[in-house]
């Protein structure tokens, strides 16, 4: 009989609905039993059809927003952040956050429609929200989506995306990137909370996306140092011309699935002393020592 897990962890596969292969793959590993939680890109053109092929999968996972800023069209045109009908990159949201350049009315109108465009096809509010790219936790983008959320009266649990720099060096995989990130996203998890938002305790999943890394030790190094309520996010997915058209993390998406797929990954869980369970039941009670 095997032992009780020390912890159990949250496993969210982000980007669904970014295109149909994407999709399909991401379905392919919530039906597996090892992804627990999905966002959705609801900007993305297959986003109505994606939705309704998540039926047979009800209970199995958390279904989110996956707030897109920063990759292909918004909805609606926004003259000043998207002037050309693209999204800006990144590091152009980042820049002109930190110089508190965004404007305003226009994000709070795409969050607001993203927000709509989900319920509408979901047919109920997100269980969550995070951001591709993190860009929901930025500066100049969280307020409005706390302020959007309260409109609505929903409670989703939200994302954040830091941690302890002990926990990250702890980890040793992408530490740089983790420690970035979690500096650009400081405050957000007190500003969540004062709002009256639940947020994971525990972040890791970064990576490189290097197609030929060995991506069952990369995991394994997730489940280093986790939190009370700890979040693993990946990127699983087969591979289409959409995807490959928009974006340049291809290949490392199909490792990626085919190590959920495989019993690589509950050994690599069982070694950790860790099991994969939707984030709102997460019970702070099982906290590793």
């Amino acid at each position: 009989m095997s032992p009780p897990p020390r912890f159990r962890f949250a496993l969210c596969a982000d980007d669904y609905a970014l295109s149909p292969a994407v999709s399909r793959g991401i379905r392919e590993a919530i039906a597996a039993g090892a992804v627990t939680a999905t966002g959705a890109m609801t900007n993305r053109p297959s986003w109505p059809q994606a939705a309704r092929e998540l039926s047979g999968l009800e209970g199995r996972a958390e279904i989110g927003l996956h707030l897109n800023l920063t990759l292909g069209a918004p909805l609606a045109p926004m003259p000043r952040l998207a002037p050309h009908g693209a999204l800006p990159t990144i590091r152009e949201v980042i820049a002109a956050a930190r110089a508190g350049r965004l404007p305003e009315a226009e994000l709070r109108a795409e969050i607001d429609r993203q927000l709509d465009a989900f319920a509408a096809a979901a047919g109920a509010p997100p269980a969550f929200v995070d951001g591709h790219q993190h860009v929901h936790a930025l500066p100049g983008v969280r307020a409005h989506l706390f302020d959007a959320l309260a409109a609505r009266g929903w409670r989703p649990w939200l994302r954040d995306c830091g941690d302890r720099p002990g926990r990250i060096l702890r980890r040793r995989v992408s530490a740089a990137k983790a420690l970035a990130l979690a500096l650009l996203s400081r405050g957000f998890r007190a500003g969540a909370e004062r709002r009256g938002f639940l947020v994971n305790d525990g972040f890791s999943g970064f990576s490189g996306f290097d197609p030929g890394a060995d991506y069952p030790a990369q995991f394994a190094r997730y489940l280093v140092a986790p939190g009370r309520r700890h979040l693993v996010m990946c990127h699983p997915g087969h591979v289409d011309d959409e995807l490959a058209a928009v974006d340049p993390v291809t290949t490392s998406r199909e490792r990626e699935l085919a190590f959920f797929l495989s019993p690589a990954f509950a050994e690599v869980c069982a070694r950790a002393g860790a099991a994969p369970v939707q984030f709102s039941p997460i019970s702070s009670r099982l906290t590793p020592p």
